[in-house]
């Protein structure tokens, strides 16, 4: 474990976000950091699993953990997943490209961003080893379809259908920080601020604003030609969110993919029931990391009645407050076939790029290696919700 220049090792989540913190202009920070009105949600996902025990046993052969499983025939040497996290580009030189690696090297897959920087061709030609897509429910069903395209062609096998933002929920510290769309954003007070902000953290500037260009959405260039700033890139992603869509209008997804799909936004059992009827291999139980709808249940607290209504008709994963191995162990033990980080790699990224998410993974691993031997299990198989404390 290397000592960064702030005197830091790193040794869980929290350290790399307070690294991330002092290395980013507050806009970005605060931008993957925060969620939607008062963050309601947010503090309850990491609140949910803070609160859940796990039952310690003793005096078993614990000799021998195997945190491997397998997902869509593929092996996985742990159940987790780096999820789509827009703008990751933005955390790091060509962040995307460095989280691929980063994911590649501990045999796990990563899902590009529909909005990521990096364009789902600039990861092809660094990577042999395939990785996901994401693609958001928009009005232009030609574009969606290109997309689809190019991901086939890049040798995608799983599409990520993020399917819970009709409209997008207001979030205060963009607000305040002049990110969101806003009358204020672009007046002269709101511009000096972000550029004095980001003229604050002259190693970023260099080392992303500068070296990491282009920083516009990889994915979108076709459908905004003239852009030439994230902001113009940010107006027709917002036009483009379709508060009309019904599940009867996703059939068309199911038609145009034939690899592995996944409905992620699920949070409803109604909703999940829904998912499985289109035909999705997998749900994500996600409240979008609490940057939605406020005051919507955290992920965990749904985990359980959701998993018994797709009764294994499809895969179920979870996302949204996952923060260390034993927060992966005790989704697992309410019945989540994998978690999906979010936040947590972003943190990462941004404090040390590819080592730094590298190095989150190895802690991941290493908590979760503990926590199934002093639960007394020793396979991914053998976790259930027989290791929760009823106390």
């Amino acid at each position: 474990m290397t000592i960064n220049s702030l005197g830091i090792a790193p040794a869980n989540t929290a350290d790399f976000r307070l690294l991330a913190q002092k290395r980013l202009p507050q806009q970005l920070f605060d931008y993957i950091d925060g969620g939607s009105y008062q963050e309601v949600t947010l503090t309850n996902n990491l609140s949910a699993f803070s609160q859940l025990s796990l039952r310690q046993r003793v005096l078993k052969d614990v000799s021998h953990i195997d945190i491997s499983t397998k997902l869509f025939n593929s092996s996985l040497s742990m159940p987790i997943i780096l999820g789509p996290v827009g703008l990751a580009g933005c955390y790091a030189k060509r962040g995307e490209k460095q989280a691929l690696a980063a994911a590649n090297r501990h045999c796990i897959p990563f899902c590009l961003s529909t909005v990521g920087i990096c364009s789902i061709e600039e990861l092809q030609a660094q990577s042999s080893q395939a990785f996901w897509f994401q693609l958001y429910v928009i009005k232009d069903r030609s574009y969606s379809l290109n997309l689809l395209k190019r991901a086939k062609q890049a040798g995608c096998k799983t599409l990520i259908l993020t399917v819970d933002l009709p409209v997008l929920g207001e979030r205060y510290r963009d607000i305040r920080n002049g990110l969101s769309a806003n009358k204020n954003r672009n007046n002269l007070m709101s511009k000096f601020k972000r550029g004095l902000d980001i003229a604050s953290h002259p190693k970023w500037v260099w080392d992303v604003a500068i070296k990491g260009q282009p920083l516009t959405f990889g994915n979108l260039t076709d459908a905004v030609p003239d852009a030439n700033s994230l902001d113009d890139f940010k107006g027709w992603v917002d036009s483009q969110f379709d508060s009309s869509m019904t599940w009867q209008d996703l059939s068309w997804i199911r038609d145009n993919w034939s690899g592995n799909l996944i409905i992620k936004g699920i949070l409803d059992c109604e909703d999940a029931q829904e998912a499985v009827k289109l035909g999705a291999d997998a749900i994500v139980v996600s409240n979008h990391g609490g940057r939605q709808l406020d005051s919507a249940p955290a992920t965990l607290s749904v985990l359980p009645a959701i998993t018994e209504t797709v009764n294994k008709r499809c895969k179920v994963i979870v996302d949204g407050g996952i923060r260390s191995g034993l927060d992966v162990i005790k989704a697992l033990a309410l019945g989540a076939d994998a978690c999906m980080l979010g936040r947590a790699w972003a943190y990462a990224l941004a404090a040390e790029g590819e080592q730094g998410v590298s190095q989150l993974l190895s802690i991941f691993e290493n908590e979760m290696r503990v926590a199934m031997a002093l639960t007394g299990v020793t396979k991914v198989s053998d976790i259930s919700k027989d290791i929760i404390s009823k106390f």
